[in-house]
């Protein structure tokens, strides 16, 4: 009978999600789900793994992995597998009786192989492997743009024009900022951990203001169950949007708390200008409150200080807090339209209990490769490639979409490249379709 873990092993069964000071616990040597029924208190902490391979997984990955095939997610969020297995004998809980049922959704076990296939061709391939090069200079042309918009006001003075020039310069170094400070998060830079944590939080923390746990903790739940209600925080955006068969529910409950049917205008008012400046800001910072995170609210401080020292002298303190709100809606504007143009147009609903590479394909989809789009998006365009493979480093995902379009190809999988502009408009387009059902559901059903 296979012990279990709080990871991924060798046979079937369900491990809890503990914290940390349940290490060294163990559970009963066989255990029946009516026997662990007593010990949980929500059934969202509990998996349906298969082994081979032990990976401990976060705990945010594993709480929205309801009884889900989890092997995939595992080797997708972490780097190395055997340095993982040595935390994974004091959180042994127990064993689970081998009669015991799943819950997962129909698997394809042919597609499931040829992934794990395709995935050891990519580390044959070394492009888990990143260029210090490529990280090295995306760093420094980010610190180049933060040097270059202060010196146009130090040197041209606070006029409209160097002001609006470097509130540019600075939206964009912010922009990139993210997409560093997001390759961080998915240990796709530095060999170790430790390393990636760190450098995060210099780039989350120094150069933007926000806490690299807090956006680790939201963004690995959108990776695990992409596009899914009340476990991915990207599409739970009700009861301010509607999308997908959020809006069938809205509507025949008649909930009308906004005009939904108008959604694809109002975005504009209140979506790409305010989600940093106010989601982004109040949400960061009661997650650092309230969670203690003493450290990045530290690390965030020193942003802010460095920021008004830097153009207070120039602006004082009010027309300085008119710059980083400027800055902070520049930047807004590209997290929305870059980040959504991947995910909203997909399918957004309810957990369908799909295998990984399944999953992953029915939320995503990407945008015509180019120099430019490559850059400005940090290579989101690739969001496919980006989601079946979270750990890889951005600049080899030209390499292995070829091999993942084959994959696709092969398993009659739809493998969805659009023009950057048609990306964009899609966005809306989504909206006003929701909106569109909601209605007819509001008023006919």
């Amino acid at each position: 009978m296979p012990r279990h873990y709080l990871g991924n092993l060798s046979s079937q069964e369900r491990v809890r999600l503990w914290p940390g000071h349940m290490s060294g616990c163990r559970a009963p040597s066989s255990t029946s789900a009516a026997l662990t029924r007593e010990h949980v208190v929500s059934p969202q902490s509990w998996l349906l793994v298969s082994a081979s391979d032990s990976p401990l997984p976060q705990r945010t990955q594993l709480r929205h992995s309801t009884v889900a095939q989890a092997k995939e997610a595992f080797h997708a969020f972490h780097q190395d597998l055997s340095f993982v297995r040595k935390f994974l004998r004091p959180l042994l809980i127990g064993e689970l009786a081998p009669e015991e049922p799943g819950q997962d959704g129909p698997q394809n076990a042919q597609l499931v192989e040829d992934f794990r296939a395709l995935r050891q061709t990519a580390k044959d391939m070394r492009l888990f492997e990143a260029d210090p090069v490529f990280f090295a200079l995306m760093l420094g042309h980010i610190l180049a743009m933060e040097v270059l918009a202060w010196l146009l006001v130090y040197l041209l003075g606070p006029g409209w024009v160097p002001s609006t020039l470097a509130a540019l310069i600075l939206g964009v170094s912010q922009a990139q900022s993210w997409c560093l400070q997001h390759d961080l998060g998915h240990a796709s830079v530095f060999p170790t951990s430790r390393w990636n944590r760190v450098a995060q939080q210099f780039v989350m923390g120094q150069l933007k203001g926000f806490s690299a746990r807090w956006w680790n903790f939201r963004h690995f739940q959108h990776h695990a169950k992409p596009n899914v209600f009340h476990k991915d925080p990207d599409v739970t955006l009700a009861p301010v949007f509607l999308l997908g068969e959020s809006s069938v529910e809205y509507g025949r409950k008649k909930r009308r708390y906004l005009p939904y049917h108008r959604q694809h205008l109002y975005f504009f008012l209140i979506g790409p200008p305010l989600l940093t400046l106010v989601n982004f800001e109040v949400e960061n910072l009661v997650y650092m409150v309230l969670c203690l995170q003493w450290a990045d609210l530290l690390w965030a401080a020193s942003f802010y200080a460095r920021f008004l020292l830097a153009y207070v002298p120039f602006y004082g303190v009010r027309g300085a807090l008119l710059l980083y709100v400027a800055v902070r809606v520049l930047e807004s504007h590209w997290f929305v339209w870059i980040t959504q143009m991947n995910h909203i147009p997909r399918d957004v609903g309810q957990e369908k209990h799909r295998d990984w590479v399944s999953a992953q394909l029915a939320a995503t989809c990407n945008v015509e490769p180019s120099s430019f789009v490559d850059w400005f998006s940090g290579h989101l365009n690739f969001q496919i490639e980006h989601h079946l493979f979270p750990t890889m480093p951005r600049h080899n995902y030209r390499r292995v979409a070829p091999l993942v379009r084959a994959l696709c190809a092969r398993h009659g999988l739809l493998y969805e490249v659009k023009p950057f502009l048609t990306a964009m408009v899609d966005i809306v387009r989504s909206l006003k379709k929701s909106g569109d059902i909601w209605l007819d559901a509001y008023l006919h059903q």
